[in-house]
């Protein structure tokens, strides 16, 4: 299982600048779609793409530097083919490629300046900023007619002595319900940085604000920090909101709770934070059909206090919790584990049935379906295999009595082979690349022991399909498969 937080990143630095092998929590992803149809849309063309990285690849002989890469939607999906790959020594991009930079660390999709063309904010938490290893930094590149482009700007750390990792957790939204697209930013404090609409291609941004939810601070070698940040309206009044996924303050054990984060015409309220069930991935997306954004959580570890108490939320083989949204904000939740209904599989320790979701509408039925990953399933004797689930949405919720769909590397039509570690599921997307309002599945994985791989299965208008499936290698997009980059491990919201 991955460790439930960021602080996976200080093990990431750490590897890179001892020459040490990552180990499978080194980069954790994020997960988070408002309900709209999601795409990204760096180049205009009205088609999604896939923004992903290859946080811990190397770049110039600096391990562990990153790259970004902007994979472009065609009408048959994404390919090698149409790409644009992207590191801090690319022309116009801010900074330099350095060991334990993690360009890409983190990403969040936006069209922060207005300008009609989608853009990239970039997290490289491990960059070294004086003398302080782990300052982070925080870049936006810009989208275009070619689509991204190597021209960006940087968001200054304002906090630098107080805190590290900058930019190791990003959100995008319109918290305040202006027009404008703003940018949530996270870093090892429990502080987070709002900034408001009207970023300019010279580093200007309308204003700054913060806001802190009731969740675990912590130093360079323990970030705590908001393990991700997942933007979407909850509530239906037009303004997003915010879900921090966290360590609760001021507790024996430091048990992970999340919070759900208001937007007002301010921007997000901290002191009108209410309390969620727990979850280190998060995504938000309206599966009943009612207007109100639904929060779906994936708890997939399997957790023991220090004396080998199970603490009470734990599921063998993980667990995910759907919350449905409300005008009040977050309503009743239900849990969903393999066990539960006619849900592919079984609920076995160490499955990690949770460790990364999305939603999106795979059907076009005005439901929004969910993918649910269980990247440490074992497949006949292969272990850590890894599988996806794609559960449907329906007026009544998640959909778990039929429909639902199973995909592993063994299944026809699939690319490639069941293989030791692989964790098929280590990230998920559900977006339209396509064009055609259907929303397509897009998964990562750790294929050759951690290069990485991207593996793509369109929609046929009523469900996945492995008809026209693909894999995309990183080798094919010009990165480096010295090390282990991960590759496609996380992709953006």
């Amino acid at each position: 299982m991955h460790e439930p937080l960021r602080l996976a990143l200080a093990t990431a630095t750490a590897a890179a600048l001892t020459g040490g092998l990552l180990t499978f929590s080194a980069v954790t992803a994020t997960a988070a779609d408002s309900f709209a149809v999601a795409k990204a849309d760096f180049n205009g063309d009205g088609i999604g793409d896939i923004a992903t990285s290859a946080p811990t690849a190397y770049v110039s002989g600096h391990q562990s530097a990153g790259q970004v890469v902007a994979l472009y939607g065609t009408s048959t999906g994404v390919t090698g083919a149409a790409h644009t790959t992207l590191s801090q020594n690319s022309a116009g991009v801010p900074g330099t490629a350095e060991a334990g930079d993690v360009f890409g660390g983190d990403l969040a999709y936006a069209d922060f300046n207005g300008d009609g063309y989608d853009d990239l904010a970039v997290g490289s938490p491990g960059e070294k900023v004086g003398t302080d290893t782990n300052g982070g930094t925080l870049a936006i590149l810009w989208g275009s007619k070619e689509g991204l482009t190597g021209k960006g700007v940087t968001v200054a750390d304002p906090a630098a002595s107080s805190h590290d990792f900058w930019g190791q957790t990003l959100a995008a939204g319109d918290f305040d319900g202006d027009g404008r697209a703003d940018l949530a930013v996270g870093s090892s404090s429990s502080t987070l940085y709002l900034y408001k609409g009207g970023f300019t291609t010279t580093g200007g941004y309308g204003s700054r604000t913060t806001v802190k939810p009731p969740i675990e601070s912590g130093t360079n070698d323990y970030p705590y920090g908001p393990l991700n940040l997942t933007a979407g309206d909850v509530n239906g009044d037009g303004r997003t909101d915010l879900v921090v996924d966290g360590y609760e303050t001021k507790t024996q054990y430091g048990w992970n709770t999340n919070y759900w984060l208001p937007g007002t015409s301010s921007g997000l309220s901290g002191a009108s934070a209410k309390t969620l069930k727990p979850g280190i991935i998060t995504a938000i997306g309206d599966v009943n059909g009612d207007g109100f954004g639904d929060i779906v959580s994936g708890a997939d570890w399997d957790a023991r206090t220090s004396d080998g108490t199970a603490i009470p939320y734990a599921s063998d083989g993980g667990k995910v919790n759907v919350t449905y949204g409300s005008a009040s904000g977050p309503a009743a939740t239900t849990a969903i584990t393999q066990n539960t209904g006619s849900v592919p599989g079984t609920s076995e320790k160490g499955d990690a049935f949770g460790y990364e979701l999305d939603l999106g509408d795979v059907n076009g039925d005005g439901y929004q379906d969910l993918v649910v990953s269980s990247p440490q399933e074992n497949v006949g004797t292969v272990v850590d295999a890894g599988s996806v689930t794609v559960l449907y949405g329906s007026a009544s919720g998640v959909n778990t009595a039929s429909g639902m769909q199973s995909f592993g590397q063994s299944t026809a039509g699939v690319p490639g082979t069941d293989e030791k570690s692989d964790r098929f599921g280590a990230e998920v997307k559900l977006d339209d690349i396509t064009g055609d309002g259907k929303a397509d599945l897009v998964i990562g994985s750790y294929e050759n022991s951690g290069d990485g791989s991207l593996t793509y299965l369109p929609s046929t208008g009523t469900k996945i399909t492995t008809t026209g499936a693909r894999a995309i290698a990183p080798s094919a997009l010009g990165v480096s498969t010295t090390g282990t980059p991960q590759f496609g491990v996380v992709m953006a919201d």
